[in-house]
């Protein structure tokens, strides 16, 4: 038996194994959906698919319990496919290669652990499993695609849940209960062109930044983490400028709410400014990691001269596209006036794929007020339309109004103090949660998000601490015990 199933609570810890062994990237959930439907049928309760590919379970109330509120239990059961450069495991088939490490965190071998929001499902599980805890009607709602768009929010039928309190499991402070969060809103820039032929006698470096910490686009995007697109283009601007540099490729960062950790350039120049770009190399790398000394742990950035390719980007769609980029937001906006401890508008400048005729740049935009997120959409959309892009909106979801009155926080911040000894945080996100979008399509519910703690989630550094999952789950388990009568 592995010794993450071993971990108590034993009913948490291996049905989160158990997740870690089925394949579910974002876009790619037929095989966990069926896991979780054959989970389902092995422990009798009711399950089914709906049209958003959501799974839908449901638990009938316990003897004497059928008076009390329906809870909603909700996670996503997709996971961000972030891997190390030397990493050869394939997200669409390969188990997650779990492990404690010495200090009581899990963590996977060189991939992104999925405890967001593995550890979500795995506690829905638990509850739908359990034969010796009293409760009233539980469903549980484990929805699809939720990090690259939240999808499976947006398609959730109206008319199909029945609960009146929605928990949602999907923050990663324990301790902290989460009554409010940002909206987003995903901005894309494209560009078609002609590419040129590159001169016979240039010759080519392809130049790699990796080793950032990247990390999660809403929870660490005040911490000024670096950027690897926004470092890049400094780098690259300069070599144009200084050393006759043509771009012929840009590719940097993979997924829309991960801050990028590495970027890779393919330049093009006069054989003779070969060693002169390669000192700029070495410059900016020492620039790069004195900049970021205390944030950054080991920078890297270097060349290598490769075949140069037969085309480039022609030189004024280069330049435009290069200002773009360089002048395109990335990072905190502003903070929340009443909050000012929280992020409220900020922007991830996520992927560059510039090449083979075509730009495409993806933005992800976050904020707390609707206000503020049409002007960081509207200053990322003149910022490209300048460069003459096609920009484009989608995935638009509103943010999750706090309501400090609920009273399932109430119930929750009483539990809390009563098992620990001490208050919780109560606090709002800058994190997107699929409460808003759930909102949306069932107003009265009375919502609030928790969960134990993680870290780093989005990043091959993504971690979850042990010794916050016991307590996690007896609080879940006295909040069912406790819940209003209807």
């Amino acid at each position: 038996m592995s010794e993450i199933a071993k971990l108590k609570p034993e009913c948490i810890w291996r049905n989160f194994h158990a997740l870690t062994q089925i394949p579910r990237p974002s876009g790619h959930l037929e095989k966990v959906q069926k896991f979780l439907l054959d989970f389902a049928q092995s422990v009798g309760v009711e399950a089914f698919k709906d049209k958003g590919n959501n799974i839908i379970m449901r638990k009938p109330a316990t003897e004497g319990m059928e008076n009390r509120k329906t809870i909603l239990l909700q996670a996503h059961m997709d996971m961000v496919p972030q891997k190390a450069p030397e990493s050869k495991h394939n997200f669409e088939t390969d188990p997650i290669e779990a492990y404690v490490d010495e200090e009581g965190w899990v963590r996977a071998k060189g991939t992104t652990l999925g405890a967001d929001d593995g550890m979500g499902v795995a506690a829905i599980m638990a509850i739908m499993e359990a034969k010796d805890l009293q409760h009233g009607s539980v469903e549980g709602l484990i929805t699809a695609d939720e990090e690259t768009g939240m999808y499976g929010a947006n398609d959730l039928p109206e008319g199909e849940l029945k609960a009146d309190i929605l928990m949602n499991l999907d923050s990663e402070t324990w301790g902290k209960f989460v009554i409010g969060s940002a909206g987003g809103i995903d901005v894309t820039a494209t560009l078609k062109y002609k590419e040129v032929e590159t001169d016979k006698e240039d010759s080519a470096l392809k130049v790699t930044l990796k080793g950032l910490k990247g990390g999660h686009s809403g929870l660490e995007i005040h911490e000024g983490r670096a950027n690897a697109n926004k470092l890049m283009v400094r780098f690259v601007r300069e070599a144009i400028e200084e050393c006759d540099a043509r771009l012929a490729s840009w590719n940097g960062g993979n997924m829309r709410n991960a801050i990028p950790f590495q970027a890779e350039v393919v330049l093009t120049m006069p054989k003779e400014n070969i060693d002169a770009v390669k000192d700029l190399v070495a410059e900016w790398k020492e620039d790069f990691n004195d900049e970021f000394k205390t944030i950054e742990n080991n920078i890297e950035f270097f060349a290598e001269e490769v075949k140069a390719p037969a085309t480039e980007v022609p030189i004024e769609i280069q330049d435009n596209l290069i200002d773009a980029i360089y002048a395109c937001h990335n990072g905190v906006m502003r903070m929340i006036p009443v909050y000012p401890d929280v992020v409220e508008t900020s922007s991830n400048l996520a992927i560059i794929n510039i090449g083979n005729g075509e730009a495409d740049i993806k933005i992800l935009a976050r904020s707390s007020r609707e206000d503020m997120k049409d002007y960081i959409t509207k200053t990322l959309e003149s910022c490209f339309n300048m460069a003459g892009m096609k920009v484009e909106t989608g995935g638009s979801y509103g943010g999750w109004d706090p309501n400090p009155n609920s009273e399932i926080l109430n119930l929750l911040k009483k539990i809390y103090k009563e098992q620990i000894g001490e208050d919780s945080i109560v606090q709002v996100d800058h994190a997107g949660l699929e409460c808003s979008v759930i909102l949306g399509k069932y107003p009265n519910m009375d919502v609030v998000s928790m969960g134990p703690t993680l870290r780093s989630p989005h990043t091959t550094s993504e971690r979850c601490q042990v010794s916050t999952i016991a307590p996690f789950w007896n609080l879940l388990k006295q909040a069912l015990l406790e819940v209003p009568v209807k």
